[in-house]
């Protein structure tokens, strides 16, 4: 049984990565620089990419058809992507993923707070109010007796969905208020 202190056994660290270690390397990177191809334009301008060749190589990805000629790219684009420094691109694009992830929370929490609302009916406008104090109490009203007129109705429900939108827009002016109210660093 080999003894793990002596300084032969650390000569093996020492060694290039095994061929299986490159292999999933690449297919890492090359999984990457997909997930940089399905990004919108907007998106893709947060994330730092250096390399002139990438980044024309990204949008060129994005212009291919062809699976077969996709598949290809895409190893080329985990080509170049082995002689940058990979690292900010991932957590550039774990920031968007966790970005994504709060959006849709919030949106999901704006939901909630709108079947509430339309569950409770008008004793659930406080709820609101004391949520958000800006909030209109008299378009609430309206808003709730659109929706349970269109519900009685059968009607498409766009009293729905304008309550929602409503929501969002006092749940976006606040937070906007609470980020010029943050102190400064």
């Amino acid at each position: 049984m080999p003894d793990y202190d002596s300084d032969d056994d650390y000569a093996y660290t020492d060694e290039a990565p095994s061929k299986s270690e490159l292999k999933r390397r690449m297919t890492a990177l090359q999984a990457l620089g997909e997930t940089l191809t399905g990004l919108s334009d907007k998106q893709l301008r947060k994330i730092p990419i250096d390399d002139q060749r990438l980044a024309e190589a990204i949008q060129e990805a994005r212009r291919i058809t062809s699976n077969s000629a996709r598949k290809r790219h895409l190893q080329f684009i985990g080509k170049l992507m082995r002689d940058i420094d990979a690292a900010p691109i991932a957590e550039a694009l774990a920031a968007l993923d966790r970005e994504r992830n709060q959006h849709a929370a919030r949106f999901q929490g704006l939901e909630q707070v709108r079947d509430r609302l339309l569950e409770t009916g008008l004793p659930g406008i406080e709820d609101i109010v004391n949520r958000w104090p800006h909030a209109d109490r008299q378009h609430l009203r309206q808003l709730l007796l659109q929706e349970q007129r269109e519900r009685q109705r059968n009607q498409a429900p766009a009293a729905r969905r304008k309550l929602f939108r409503y929501l969002r827009e006092l749940d976006e002016s606040a937070a906007e208020s609470d980020e010029d109210s943050a102190p400064e660093d």
